[in-house]
């Protein structure tokens, strides 16, 4: 393990020292991602693991993908859910999900994967559909059609750019359910895969939260964290926008960590990963779970799954402008990032 996270360490680390210049485009940064952010929460809501809404959505982003010229398929997984009634009884819902997969291919077999789930919140018992959480109407724009839309845009901007190691784009399902999709993801892995995988760059709930984060796995080497975490705050700071980490204030979860979605399915599996976040890790329960301070619009300072108020006609009247705003942010950070991770334009020795 260690000699295979050395292996990691070094692959990164080499080339990576400066800022390469944006590729010209003729649209601005974050654009395509608000777009496509959009355009999925309002096109198919209610994406909920197995149902047509979902399977639709997968297909969608798999033809985005291949309009850009990328391989990409469609690989299903079986998953289940325990659903509790009014009465306390309990059922298992069994569902088959869908996961999208695409490759930027590299000179070599080591490989960075930018993950975003595009699934949305199925109600897990009775009380959960009295209180509008999840279900057909749930838009999930901030979780997580706009993870999906910056992935989109990042593979788009790509696509033309040689890289030395591979970039795999995952739109996984499942994450609402206990992270299936990307336990599936794992599982069909290989060891000489996993050893391969340099990074996990985790995208999800980008909108609603008060600020940017990029944390760190904990099982993330410092060395990474510093090519990674610190490397995107340095981007952050340069472009004038304002992004940080996690301060450390709940024992749980250390200063500079994330948790609690797909990426922590890699974290766990050894694997390096990099978690991009919109919340708020100084409040509530200091666990990262409380996207912002409290207000009328946003009573329990959250939007987690609630109809009401995660989807696109309440966070444009509440939040003006904030999801091309942050598409644009995060976009802005991470190309130069992907691109110096993935060496791009360097030729390998």
């Amino acid at each position: 393990m260690f000699s295979a996270m050395r292996h990691r360490i070094a692959a990164l680390a080499f080339g990576v020292c400066c800022i390469f210049p944006v590729q010209a485009k003729t649209h601005p940064f974050g654009e395509m991602a608000a777009e496509q952010a959009r355009h999925i929460a309002t096109v198919f809501p209610g994406r909920m693991t197995g149902t047509p809404a979902e399977m639709l959505t997968a297909d969608y982003v798999r033809q985005q993908f291949a309009g850009m010229g990328y391989q990409s398929d469609i690989r299903t997984f079986h998953s289940r859910y325990i659903y509790t009634s009014r009465n306390r009884t309990q059922n298992w819902h069994n569902v088959i999900g869908s996961t999208v997969i695409a490759a930027h291919e590299g000179e070599t077999a080591q490989q960075i994967i930018i993950l975003a789930h595009l699934d949305t919140f199925a109600p897990m018992s009775d009380n959960d559909v009295d209180n509008n959480l999840g279900g057909l109407t749930l838009q999930g724009i901030d979780d997580n059609a706009a993870g999906v839309g910056v992935m989109l845009e990042l593979a788009e901007r790509l696509k033309d750019i040689p890289t030395q190691y591979s970039v795999r784009f995952i739109a996984t399902s499942g994450e609402e359910e206990g992270r299936l999709g990307a336990e599936n993801v794992l599982n069909r892995m290989s060891e000489k895969e996993k050893k391969n995988t340099l990074l996990v760059i985790n995208l999800d709930n980008l909108i609603v939260g008060d600020k940017l984060y990029f944390n760190s796995g904990k099982t993330t080497p410092a060395p990474v964290r510093k090519i990674t975490r610190d490397r995107a705050l340095t981007l952050a700071r340069a472009h004038g926008i304002f992004a940080t980490t996690n301060p450390g204030g709940n024992a749980a979860y250390p200063k500079g960590t994330g948790c609690c979605n797909d990426g922590e399915v890699f974290d766990k599996a050894g694997i390096p990963v990099l978690y991009v976040e919109a919340t708020n890790w100084s409040l509530g329960k200091k666990d990262g779970y409380q996207q912002r301070a409290k207000s009328k619009a946003f009573p329990d300072g959250t939007s987690w799954h609630d109809v009401r108020l995660d989807n696109q006609q309440y966070i444009d009247k509440t939040l003006p402008q904030r999801i091309e705003h942050r598409s644009r942010d995060v976009v802005r950070i991470m190309l130069p990032l992907v691109k110096e991770l993935a060496k791009a334009g360097k030729k390998s020795l």
